[in-house]
């Protein structure tokens, strides 16, 4: 007879699954949010000529008109960020584990990750300090940093929908095109947003599409509000920001801009080296050896089509 009792050799109390669990990841915004500046190859820092515009005087009859020259200025966007990775797997590991192959797959496939996540957090970094904290950044008499004046207790500075009306007018004023404009939130600003949405008995599409799928799909949202394509990123700046007059704590900094071409992007960033893997035999100490850099920078080309809407990043 063969029982557990008098077969313990041939039993393994240890098991290992051949799944391996992986980390989630959210979406990334798509390449065409910044203007990629092909001609900084080379240098520390980039200028980039600017024209103004003209200002019209009265004329009458038998009068010369003053001569006046168009303004002009330029911007500068310098190399500023230089990261990588390096890892590497012995022999011993590769003879003696299991999986070793699957593993360092993920492993490069993570570095990876980590530098496209780290370009996002700081482009979105670099739209936010664009703008001056503590100002309305008034452009054509209107703000384009707006702060959430809600007091209500336990939804202090939530999103509220008129900030999404104040940057669409500031958009407006601006002459910002109505298409490629976005509005960049936090989850916490999608949860607001589920919340001021009324859905009565008659069901409308949008309604129908709520109570099938929620407000947000992927990282996308369903629908355009107030002239705005509606995106989720959990890499939005946070800490203490304010429009001169509402100053939030444990806030965050959500994006509005218009993307629809390069004339119209506020941010544009230059790749001085894309990221780069490369690999090597270490004889000495018997293992494969993998390096990976890469290095960027970030600068603001224009202000009117760049608005920041502050809200909580907690209170929904």
């Amino acid at each position: 007879m063969q029982i557990t009792t008098n077969t313990r050799p041939f039993i393994e109390a240890e098991q290992y699954s051949s799944f391996i669990l992986l980390n989630l990841h959210d979406g990334l915004l798509p390449d065409s949010f910044y203007r990629n500046v092909t001609d900084f190859g080379s240098g520390d820092t980039l200028h980039i000529k600017t024209v103004g515009s003209v200002t019209l005087q009265e004329a009458s009859e038998d009068t010369p008109l003053t001569y006046n020259p168009i303004e002009t200025g330029e911007i500068t966007m310098q190399i500023t960020d230089y990261v990588g990775d390096a890892w590497y797997v012995t022999d011993d590991l590769r003879e003696d584990g299991s999986q070793i192959d699957t593993l360092m797959a993920e492993r490069s496939a993570e570095s990876s990750r980590s530098i496209q996540e780290n370009f996002e957090t700081r482009f979105l970094a670099t739209a936010q300090a664009g703008q001056t904290n503590a100002d309305a950044n008034v452009i054509n008499g209107f703000p384009h940093r707006i702060a959430s004046a809600v007091t209500t207790s336990g939804k202090e500075n939530t999103f509220e929908l008129s900030q999404l009306i104040s940057a669409r007018i500031a958009f407006d004023k601006a002459n910002v095109p109505g298409e490629g404009r976005v509005f960049i939130c936090d989850p916490v600003v999608e949860a607001t947003l589920n919340s001021l949405v009324t859905i009565t008995s008659d069901v409308t599409p949008f309604g129908q599409k709520i109570l099938e799928q929620g407000l947000a799909r992927g990282q996308r949202f369903l629908m355009n509000l107030y002239s705005f394509d509606i995106i989720q990123s959990n890499r939005l700046p946070t800490g203490t920001f304010s429009d001169g007059t509402t100053s939030v704590s444990n806030a965050v900094a959500n994006i509005c801009m218009c993307v629809l071409d390069d004339q119209t992007k506020p941010v544009m960033a230059a790749w001085r080296r894309m990221p780069k893997a490369e690999g090597e035999r270490n004889k000495d100490r018997a293992r494969d050896e993998f390096v990976v850099r890469a290095k960027w920078g970030f600068g603001i080309q224009r202000l009117d089509t760049l608005a920041v809407i502050i809200t909580s990043a907690v209170k929904y």
